[in-house]
C-alpha cells in the first residue's frame, strides 16, 4: 500500500476534509488501542495514518491562512 498523495487531499471539500481528520484521528487510536492490549497490528499503518493526519491538517491549514489573507485584504 503505497502512502496517500496531497493532491488527492486537496480535492476534498472543507466539510470532507474534518470528516477525514477525523477518521483519521480514530483510526490511530485504535491502532494505539490495539498496541496497548497486544492485539495483532501492522506497523506500517501507524506510518501511513500519521502521513495522511499530516496531509490533512497541512491542507486545512493551508486554506485556514488564504481565508485570513483573503479577509485581511478585503
Amino acid at each position: 500500500m503505497a502512502l496517500p498523495k496531497i493532491s488527492e487531499t486537496r480535492e476534498l471539500s472543507d466539510e470532507a476534509l474534518r470528516e477525514a481528520v477525523l477518521n483519521t484521528k480514530r483510526e490511530l487510536f485504535t491502532l494505539r488501542m490495539k498496541v496497548a492490549t497486544r492485539q495483532p497490528v501492522k506497523p506500517h499503518e501507524f506510518k501511513h495514518a500519521k502521513h495522511r493526519l499530516a496531509q490533512l491538517m497541512t491542507v486545512e491549514n493551508e486554506r485556514m491562512r488564504q481565508a485570513a489573507a483573503a479577509n485581511a485584504a478585503e
